[in-house]
């Protein structure tokens, strides 16, 4: 952040009446602690039994979805709190104690709710390793995600037999092309090698890796570059110290609501978010590749092969009540 920003602070903690809930939010553009200047945080001391969420939000266009993703995410057995890093410093602070006030007033659940404003829009921060994390487990999502409970706790179960990977509902891969001499960015049907930022949970020990990692710092000068990015990046983190892929995990329900093959309001959603997926957004992703690459002067990645699926039914279509449906699912008349 510029020196000769201002800094203002405006602290704001709403209790409500259901019992243990407390919603806070921190407004202003505050100065983050260094965590490279204090000792990591001792893992035995983190909640293993749940995760903690961070939303990156940055749309206020998006702020009526960003108030339900962040109850849907509240709501999950799995989930011990809920984090909003807000990432856009032009946003007046009259918007974001609005949506304070709205989520207090709708919440259901006892789970709690922070929005933690950034002092920048760098992608980067989505891994800072923020003091209020207590948990082992972190679950980074973006604004447009919204999974049901039900696959949140079933990711975050399938983590808790691999705390050294990264798991996840949305895979890319990386590839090399032979008549260009290049590294890409792509999509295979057989492998995948890159979890996306969209939805994955990861080891706490890993944000600290990516932030204080002197390793990384030219690197992440390129994510800050293209402000694209940062999930390659941690892959690249992860995979180097595990040798080993991500792990894709099916999901139940999952809406991806800046998905540009929605229609109508999805159209709508795509167009706000903070990494840019118009023009050649392939392209630029495959030259973070590249340029990674180079300045590691090494390729860490990892191909990983399958999903993990909750249970296995019947996949065959049959007609029963005039419709095609699964063959193993009854209809009542």
């Amino acid at each position: 952040m510029n020196k000769s920003t201002p800094l203002f602070s405006l602290h704001v903690i709403i209790t409500l009446s259901i019992p243990f809930f407390v919603f806070s939010l921190r407004t202003g553009l505050p100065r983050l602690s260094d965590p490279c200047n204090r000792p990591p945080a001792d893992l035995r001391s983190l909640q293993t039994d749940q995760t903690t969420v961070l939303i990156n939000g940055y749309s206020e266009h998006r702020i009526p979805l960003l108030h339900s993703i962040a109850a849907t995410y509240a709501a999950a057995s799995s989930v011990a709190a809920v984090i909003i890093l807000w990432s856009n410093p032009s946003t007046p602070p009259q918007i974001l104690s609005d949506l304070s006030q709205n989520l207090s007033l709708s919440a259901a659940s006892a789970t709690p709710i922070t929005i933690l404003r950034q002092p920048s829009s760098s992608l980067n921060l989505r891994f800072h390793p923020h003091t209020s994390i207590t948990t082992r487990s972190v679950l980074i999502c973006d604004d447009d995600i919204e999974p049901d409970t039900s696959s949140i706790n079933f990711a975050f179960n399938i983590w808790k037999s691999n705390t050294d990977r990264l798991i996840g509902f949305f895979v890319r891969s990386h590839n090399y092309d032979l008549t260009h001499k290049s590294w890409i960015y792509t999509m295979e049907t057989q492998k995948y090698s890159i979890m996306l930022t969209k939805f994955m949970i990861l080891n706490f020990h890993y944000l600290h890796q990516y932030t204080c990692n002197k390793e990384y710092s030219k690197l992440k000068l390129i994510v800050d570059e293209k402000n694209n990015c940062e999930d390659i990046l941690m892959n690249f983190v992860i995979a180097e110290q595990v040798k080993k892929g991500p792990i894709l995990v099916g999901a139940k329900k999952v809406r991806d609501w800046g998905d540009a093959r929605n229609e109508g309001e999805g159209m709508k959603e795509r167009e706000v978010g903070l990494s840019s997926r118009k023009g050649e957004h392939r392209k630029r992703r495959g030259e973070c590749i590249g340029e990674f690459h180079r300045l590691l002067e090494k390729m860490p990645l990892k191909y990983s092969y399958g999903k993990v699926m909750e249970a296995i039914g019947e996949q065959g279509l049959c007609e029963k009540g005039g419709k095609l449906v699964y063959c193993d699912k009854q209809i009542f008349k």
